[in-house]
């Protein structure tokens, strides 16, 4: 199980890579804490956010 940190600190699990049938593009499926699926496009999934003039992911792989 891969486990990711989002930058304001909820953990999810990722479940998958995955393919928007619409656009055809890739989305990154992940699943909170309280079992809830999320979808979110992986370019955005695996971007940069700035926090406090900093940038950091915006989900963060937790070593196992």
């Amino acid at each position: 199980m891969t486990r990711y940190r989002h930058y304001k600190g909820g953990i999810y699990e990722f479940v998958g890579d995955a393919i928007l049938e619409s656009d055809l593009s890739p989305m990154v499926v992940y699943r909170a804490a309280d079992g809830r699926l999320w979808i979110r496009p992986s370019a955005v999934f695996h971007e940069l956010v700035e926090v406090d003039g900093k940038q950091v992911p915006r989900f963060e792989k937790i070593a196992d």
